[in-house]
C-alpha cells in the first residue's frame, strides 16, 4: 500500500489560510490533523475535533515519551501535534494536512523531513493589512507589530516547497489541489515495488499454470 502524504501548511495570521486549508480538506480526501492543547475548551468547541484538550501533566508526558512532531508553550498554554494519528493514517495511505506556524512547521520537517511544505502568502502587505484591519480586534500599534513578525516569517519562506498566494481563497485552494496530485504522481523510491507488481502480472499471464 502506498503511504499517505504529509502535507505542512503555513502563513502569516490574517493570510486566510483557514479558510483555504478549509476548502482544500471540502474538496480532497486529506484528513485534517487535530492537535493536543492544554487550554480549556472555548464556547462551541469540541473534544476530539477543535482540539484535543489534556491536562499539563498528560501533554508533558507525552513529550517525555517523544509523542509529539512538534510543539511549543504558548503564553501559559501547550500545544502540540500528536505524532500517533498522523503516523497511522499515513501508513494506512491517508493524506494528513497539518496547519501550522512556522516554528511547528520547521520542526515538522526535521521530524518529517519527506513532508510537502507549503506557504499561503497574501497578493500584498497592504491587503494584508486590509484583513487584520476587517477583524476589528487589533490596534493601529499592534497591527503594526503583527506586519512586522509577518515580514520576519516571510524570510523564511525558502525552507519551504512550494508557495501559494491567497488572493481568492477558492483559487489558491485550487493550486493546493494541483500540489498534492503532482506529489502523487512524483516517482519515489516506492515506484519499483509497483513495477515488480507489473512483472508478477506479466508472469502470471505467460504462465497460467504457475
Amino acid at each position: 500500500m502506498k503511504k499517505g502524504l504529509l502535507f505542512v501548511v503555513s502563513g502569516p495570521s490574517g493570510t486566510g489560510k483557514g479558510t483555504v486549508c478549509g476548502e482544500f480538506v471540502r474538496r480532497t480526501e486529506i484528513s485534517l490533523s487535530v492537535s493536543m492543547t492544554t487550554r480549556k475548551p472555548r464556547p462551541g468547541e469540541t473534544d476530539g475535533k477543535d482540539y484535543y484538550f489534556v491536562s499539563e501533566e498528560l501533554f508533558l508526558k507525552t513529550v517525555s515519551n517523544d509523542g509529539f512532531l512538534e510543539y511549543a508553550k504558548v503564553y501559559d498554554h501547550y500545544y502540540g501535534t500528536p505524532k500517533a494519528p498522523v503516523t497511522t493514517k499515513l501508513a494506512a495511505g491517508t493524506d494528513v494536512l497539518l496547519e501550522i506556524d512556522t516554528q511547528g512547521a520547521l520542526d515538522v520537517r526535521r521530524e518529517w523531513p519527506e513532508g510537502i511544505f507549503v506557504y499561503i502568502l497574501p497578493p500584498s502587505m497592504r491587503e494584508l493589512r486590509r484583513r487584520i484591519e476587517g477583524r476589528g480586534t487589533e490596534s493601529r500599534e499592534a497591527i503594526d507589530l503583527r506586519l512586522g513578525e509577518s515580514l520576519k516569517e516571510m524570510e523564511r519562506i525558502d525552507q519551504y516547497d512550494y508557495c501559494v498566494i491567497n488572493a481568492r481563497a477558492q483559487e489558491a485552494a485550487d493550486s493546493l489541489t494541483a500540489i498534492l496530485r503532482a506529489e502523487h504522481a512524483r516517482v519515489g523510491h516506492d515506484i519499483h515495488e509497483t513495477i515488480r507488481a507489473y512483472k508478477e502480472e506479466i508472469r502470471c499471464y505467460t504462465h497460467p499454470s504457475i
